[in-house]
């Protein structure tokens, strides 16, 4: 009896105008391209040589394929739920009172800077200040109203409606019986001989209180 000789089947040919894949990071390669554009790995694969090329390539192809596509539905999740929670929570609650602020101010030894507004009788003003430049370094807090302030930026000594410090660190809350114009005065309070210059962080909120309105 005859025998016949079983011969092995050749891969097919890649073709010229055929996307291979990466055996590398799995990506699409563009037709004839000598290695992968993403990761520089040589010899990308045909999707015929894909096909037919050892299970331990195949399932790395797959995972590479599979990890890609978690990513990018991570990616579109987190950014639907980030519109989706601007939707929600509406837009910014942005307040033009000029007592609403924050800032790093400069004060030189013996100075002071101001921080002014109306306040409706009933609202109030809350807010926080630190000294950061240099840190742990003294700044004091007094609130006049407008004939006080008159009189303290005259050189007068007029009394304070409310005070902090000195500290280096504070919470401020003022709530005035009495619609007027009130100056938060942020004093350095060393002398100017000591040459020391304080940088101050100050953060203040205007704070309506409806139910208060008008009966001030």
């Amino acid at each position: 009896m005859g025998g016949s000789t079983r011969r092995p089947v050749a891969a097919p040919e890649a073709s010229a105008k055929e996307w291979g894949t990466c055996h590398f990071c799995g990506v699409a390669v563009r037709p004839g391209a000598a290695k992968c554009e993403i990761c520089g790995a040589a010899k990308p694969l045909s999707a015929a040589e894909a096909q037919h090329a050892p299970p331990k390539v195949r399932r790395w192809i797959r995972f590479t394929h599979g990890f890609r596509t978690l990513i990018v539905v991570t990616v579109i999740a987190g950014l639907a739920f980030a519109v989706i929670s601007a939707e929600l929570s509406g837009p910014p609650n942005l307040v033009g009172d000029p007592l609403t602020t924050s800032g790093t101010y400069t004060l030189g030894p013996g100075n002071f800077t101001v921080i002014y507004g109306d306040i409706t009788g009933g609202d109030f003003v809350t807010g926080n200040f630190t000294t950061v430049h240099p840190a742990g370094v003294n700044v004091g807090l007094a609130v006049y109203n407008s004939s006080e302030y008159a009189e303290f930026s005259t050189g007068g000594t007029p009394t304070p409606l409310y005070t902090v410090g000195p500290t280096y660190n504070a919470q401020l809350v003022y709530s005035p019986l009495v619609t007027d114009t009130y100056y938060f005065v942020f004093t350095n309070p060393y002398a100017p001989s000591t040459h020391l210059t304080v940088g101050v962080y100050i953060a203040t909120l205007y704070n309506s209180n409806v139910a208060n309105d008008g009966f001030a």
